[in-house]
């Protein structure tokens, strides 16, 4: 387990938007890297992603947020493992992470003001 310290909780302190940016960073590694051709460097950051979504699909109970995170795991473990049923592509991924990515940042910023 590579997130061992989020996995003890911190993780369900998070907003969803914390967590989905967080998500995405691995996304934007896993891509990053398979475009510069290191596939183990890629593997292990879209790895990582998944337990991470794994950790917030573990979070959730019911409702929509449980449903578009249990397909977001499956078109993500298509894209990068199988046939890429869902037609995804690295560009697609960027523009579904980046607003999550932004709203996190404004909260992120939102608190420091606060404080």
């Amino acid at each position: 387990m590579e997130h061992k310290n989020l996995a003890e909780g911190g993780w369900a302190e998070l907003t969803l938007a914390e967590q989905m940016a967080n998500i995405g960073s691995e996304v934007e590694r896993a891509i990053t890297w398979k475009e510069k051709g290191n596939l183990e460097y890629s593997d292990k950051a879209f790895f990582r992603s998944l337990e991470l979504l794994g950790m917030s699909l573990d979070a959730q109970k019911s409702g929509s947020r449980l449903k578009e995170l249990a397909r977001l795991y499956e078109a993500l473990v298509d894209y990068f493992l199988f046939d890429n049923e869902f037609s995804s592509s690295d560009e697609l991924w960027r523009k579904y992470f980046y607003p999550h990515t932004y709203h996190a940042s404004l909260l992120r910023n939102a608190k420091f003001i606060q404080d």
